[in-house]
């Protein structure tokens, strides 16, 4: 049986700079909170930087989630908004851009420094999807969805995400390496996924790329946790980015949005990467276990907070929409079974020629 081969993690930053580039991180670091500092000394923002001091908390937990598994901020900073503190869907979707945009992309450039192997093509595929996906998203779709809708399709998503984990994550944790298809395969794979998820999830709810990209590593590629979740990092954090430019250029960011992410973005920007460097230490099983439990809870939560209004049909389809969610990722998985035989049984064939299909006067090893 052919053993899963790793892809490399990239060498022209480890070249240029040194093996591993740390000083970078702690640069861009500086420049973050020195900018943090100027925008909330010069507009006076003390006193809304403290009053928001249950977000920033509540953040505490969610970047380090947003770090060490597949799961963004706006994971945690969502459901805080929405459902414990009762504002908008379309708030908390806001902020998700707003502030995986600081705690995503520290932990990106962590990543990126240390040399962790990412899934190249379909980083590469994906990122150019989302240049499409995203704006088509925020834009055009995202104004029709009413924010119980919003809601649901968040809880529905992370919901089932959980629930896959729950009786998948030893299976998923075994992965090791990752089984290599044809780079145009990957890219293309990687472009369907981009701009679906940005179109249909990131810009309803502001996360849901990530955890799709992760799905497809694990599931269809057997990808190894260690190649699987930084490239779900680091393709979340392009996508915020991407979010906070779209929302910033057509004027559309929810009122409070800056208040929260002033509060929330110093506490993510060192949580990210401290969730990439403490699961590194313990494993990521146990981290994905309690946050799965999370992304499961928080499904029960919203449909009993929402219960008045879903009715009984409407938990009901709830419901099933988590089933066909879970259905789609069996099948997937399915898929994955299958593409990994297929590429097994082609590497053996290349490896070993049969003696009979040899052509007559070909020289064996050791002949002569």
């Amino acid at each position: 049986m052919m053993s899963d081969t790793l892809k490399p993690a990239p060498k022209d930053i480890g070249s240029i700079f040194g093996r591993r580039p740390i000083w970078l991180w702690f640069l861009s670091m500086f420049l973050f909170y020195a900018v943090w500092l100027l925008l909330v000394q010069q507009h006076g923002q003390w006193e809304a930087v403290k009053s928001h001091w249950p977000i920033a908390t509540a953040m505490a937990v969610g970047s380090y989630a947003a770090g060490s598994t597949p799961m963004g901020g706006g994971t945690v900073g969502f459901p805080v908004l929405v459902l414990l503190f009762d504002l908008p869907a379309s708030l908390g979707r806001d902020f998700s851009f707003a502030v995986q945009s600081i705690g995503m992309v520290s932990a990106s450039i962590f990543i990126l420094v240390r040399r962790q192997p990412l899934a190249g093509s379909m980083l590469k595929g994906a990122m150019l999807g989302a240049l499409l996906g995203t704006p088509l998203g925020i834009l055009v779709l995202a104004p029709l969805i009413p924010d119980l809708w919003i809601k649901m399709i968040f809880a529905v998503i992370w919901g089932s995400f959980g629930i896959l984990h729950l009786y998948r994550v030893r299976e998923i944790a075994s992965h090791s390496g990752m089984t290599e298809f044809d780079e145009k395969w990957d890219q293309k794979v990687g472009f369907i996924v981009g701009i679906g998820a940005c179109a249909l999830a990131v810009g309803v709810t502001g996360v849901g790329v990530d955890m799709v990209i992760y799905a497809v590593l694990v599931l269809l590629c057997r990808a190894d946790l260690k190649i699987a979740i930084p490239t779900s990092v680091v393709i979340m954090a392009f996508t915020s980015v991407l979010g906070v430019l779209v929302k910033t250029l057509s004027n559309s960011w929810q009122p409070g949005v800056y208040e929260n992410w002033l509060a929330a973005a110093p506490v993510v920007a060192l949580g990210a990467p401290l969730g990439v460097f403490i699961v590194g230490l313990i494993g990521r099983a146990p981290t994905l276990l309690v946050v799965a439990a999370l992304c499961v809870g928080q499904f029960v939560w919203t449909c009993f907070s929402e219960r008045h209004v879903l009715g009984g049909s409407g938990i009901v389809l709830a419901g099933a929409a988590v089933a066909v969610c879970l259905w789609g990722f069996e099948k997937l998985r399915a898929r994955g079974i299958i593409l990994v035989e297929r590429a097994q049984s082609d590497r053996a064939k290349i490896d070993v020629i049969p003696e009979v299909e040899r052509p007559t006067g070909m020289l064996t090893p050791n002949t002569q």
